[in-house]
């Protein structure tokens, strides 16, 4: 741990975690593979990186929708493995979701009442009138009305929905709230509200998000600090300016490079920088490091070795041949002292 990291609560730390898939013919699909960090209590962590680089089975491995193939994943000191009974219950309830689709997620079935009250059923927090207050109370909260709980998930529109799947995320009074992709159906005009109402929801009641998403400028307005995922590894992690002035790793330097600058004349506006070939499987995915197939910095030994994650600069981790043997200085440094 670094000198300057802040001594705040590790809310949720998770070592070495993969998540794989077995298919047919035995082929296994490594979505997740050896993925480390943590996140602080009261922080906003952002999780970035293009369609399949595994960041949604990230989400969905930590609150346990998927079982980790390996690692250890610990939720407020405790691992989260071997939970049963009371004990999981009680996880489910201090861990949330909101879903990337705001409409599929939700029972359309249901009454938005009922969807937002089915968190107070299940741990039995609250019934009659008390439930019906807390369920009103909650819609005020995302900006709904109290006549909005007698209808139907199909009545509302889109931001509207996924203000419903906030509501029913705080329901059970959450300490960890994972957004999956929460904007990214939602119109562009639509997008600032959510996003500003999650943040305005962290400040009154102290949450925590990870936050998932593929929109860069969106990501660095909401996090505190983000991390870049590709084909199921985490290859850099920084605070949210630290990332965007110096970006270390070739993928970082990609990705942001494509964020639309407002002002095409700004000096801010750099040369875009275009990745040769596709995203190779992960199914089968190259040898040493797994980016060095489109890198235009690749040399000959990431295709023998994969890269360690190291911390390079104060609170700056990245995983690239490139800041090897500047970490192994550091390194020396440090010990010499």
């Amino acid at each position: 741990m670094s000198v300057a990291e802040p001594k705040v609560e590790k809310i949720l730390e998770l070592d070495q975690v993969k998540k794989h898939f077995t298919m047919g013919r035995g082929q296994v699909v490594q979505a997740v593979d050896n993925i480390s960090f943590h996140v602080y209590r009261g922080e906003t962590l952002g999780l970035v990186g293009e369609s399949g680089c595994g960041k949604s089975t990230v989400g969905r491995t930590i609150i346990r929708l998927y079982e980790a193939t390996d690692g250890e994943i610990k939720f407020k000191g405790q691992s989260t493995r071997d939970l049963k009974g009371e004990k999981l219950k009680q996880f489910n309830r201090e861990m949330q979701m909101i879903f990337q689709d705001p409409y599929a997620s939700l029972n359309p079935r249901m009454t938005v009442g009922d969807i937002i009250a089915e968190g107070l059923d299940i741990h039995k927090m609250a019934k009659g009138q008390e439930r019906r207050e807390k369920v009103i109370d909650l819609l005020k909260t995302v900006g709904l009305n109290e006549e909005h709980a007698d209808r139907f998930p199909h009545e509302f529109s889109g931001g509207q929905r996924q203000r419903i799947g906030i509501a029913r995320a705080l329901a059970v009074d959450p300490d960890f709230i994972i957004a999956d992709e929460p904007i990214s159906a939602l119109d562009v005009s639509i997008q600032a509200q959510v996003v500003n109402l999650m943040k305005k929801l962290q400040r009154e009641k102290g949450l925590t998000y990870l936050f998932i998403a593929h929109d860069l400028s969106m990501v660095k307005y909401i996090s505190d600090r983000i991390g870049v995922m590709y084909l199921g590894n985490l290859v850099e992690l920084a605070e949210s300016q630290e990332l965007y002035d110096n970006p270390l790793h070739p993928y970082t330097e990609a990705l942001l490079s494509a964020v639309p600058i407002p002002d095409p004349d700004s000096k801010e506006s750099g040369e875009r920088i275009i990745l040769k070939g596709d995203v190779p499987s992960p199914i089968d995915p190259p040898s040493g490091c797994r980016f060095r197939t489109r890198c235009p910095k690749a040399m000959d030994v990431c295709a023998q070795e994969a890269p360690k994650w190291r911390e390079v600069r104060p609170l700056h981790w990245v995983s690239c041949h490139l800041y090897q043997e500047e970490s192994l200085k550091k390194e020396e440094e440090n010990k010499a002292e």
